[in-house]
């Protein structure tokens, strides 16, 4: 993995982003995991492999899909109900007959993005999580439910708003206590602004210039960070090893090779299969036909996420292979967009380097220090 590893150091040196963390994986094997960089390039504090990552959209599959998976498992909720039948404010809107499943999809017909903290922002921090559900009922779609797909952040608000109203329990509470708290995951958390700081080891993200302060331990997300954190498009944060951790169960689950009470193996397949229409599956991406961000050796069977704040993880369900990357692209600014020619070739470069499976215990312990 010589070559992964030349890749990375020249990210750096390249300004590709200050500072990140691979991780890779095969057959249940971590082969390689390395820090490099800055965590913040004002402070010069290292980048370290337990550094703590704003995970932004990794929110979406990691976070509020499986709290739907689990309500499903549970027999709460089911994924072609109505939104009109789980939350009554929708049920005469040009959004009622929207299904969980779409809003999973991104084909619910619902606009990619709306800047509504710059009106949040103006209201009392108590008053902004109903205002937000206000703008989203009158929000009109754009395209007819089901029929086209469109990346949106805010059918995942709306998820979180389903989550909340089926569990009784705020997504972050939920999410803990059902899956990471179990499974020992102290690291992959949500930062509730409202709470008392955390003294973490961050990956600092922006200078707002609307907050005017540079993001260190808080989500990077406008919407999320201004009604305290917490959502269902952004606002998760954690390590590298956290999220292999979880994801490797997945990938175990999925196989029927470790058994949990926390997931299912038929619901896994359902959630990771891909929906040919779409080109999704539920909650996560599949590789494009061309210019993949996963490259062009994971296999059709893989689903994956990218995150705004330059995070990412590719799982491979055929060959068992999982990439994380987790990096902090935008510090100290939105404008370096160099991360999207590397991932592809970064992907491709830890593809074509795999180690053979006799090697494998000696690359995982040769690759756990700070590069």
């Amino acid at each position: 993995m010589k070559r992964v590893d030349r890749l990375m150091k020249d990210a750096i040196v390249n300004r590709v982003f200050p500072g990140g963390v691979l991780l890779v994986s095969l057959d249940g094997n971590i082969v390689f995991y390395a820090a490099y960089g800055y965590a913040n390039i004002f402070s010069g504090r290292p980048m370290s492999p337990d550094t703590i990552f704003d995970l932004a959209s990794l929110t979406k599959p990691l976070a509020t899909t499986l709290a739907v998976m689990k309500l499903v498992s549970q027999q709460k909720l089911e994924l072609d109900q109505h939104l009109g039948s789980i939350l009554l404010q929708f049920k005469n809107t040009d959004k009622g007959q929207i299904k969980i499943e779409h809003l999973f999809y991104h084909n619910a017909g619902l606009p990619d993005y709306r800047p509504y903290y710059k009106s949040l922002c103006k209201l009392e921090p108590n008053l902004r999580k109903d205002a937000l559900r206000d703008f989203l009922v009158k929000e009109p779609l754009i395209n007819p439910v089901g029929k086209q797909v469109l990346y949106s952040d805010l059918g995942f608000m709306i998820l979180c708003w389903v989550i909340e109203q089926v569990s009784g329990e705020r997504l972050d509470r939920f999410v803990t206590k059902e899956i990471y708290s179990p499974l020992g995951l102290e690291n992959l958390f949500f930062v509730d602004l409202d709470s008392k700081p955390r003294k973490e080891k961050f990956a600092a993200t922006e200078r707002c210039p609307w907050r005017n302060i540079i993001l260190d331990g808080a989500v990077h997300d406008d919407n999320a960070y201004v009604v305290g954190g917490i959502e269902g498009h952004a606002g998760l944060f954690g390590t590298a090893d956290d999220l292999y951790r979880l994801l490797s169960l997945l990938l175990s689950v999925f196989h029927g090779r470790s058994t949990s009470h926390l997931f299912k193996k038929e619901l896994l397949q359902t959630f990771f299969k891909r929906e040919d229409s779409t080109g999704r599956a539920l909650g996560f991406e599949t590789p494009s036909l061309t210019e993949s961000s996963c490259g062009r050796y994971f296999s059709r069977e893989s689903v994956g996420h990218l995150g705004f704040t330059g995070t990412s993880f590719w799982m491979d369900l055929e060959r068992s292979v999982i990439v994380i990357l987790l990096t902090n692209r935008i510090h100290p600014s939105r404008d370096n967009n160099k991360i999207k020619a590397f991932r592809p070739k970064l992907h491709d470069t830890v593809m074509k380097n795999l180690p053979v499976a006799g090697s494998i215990k000696r690359t995982a312990s040769k690759t756990l220090d700070l590069v």
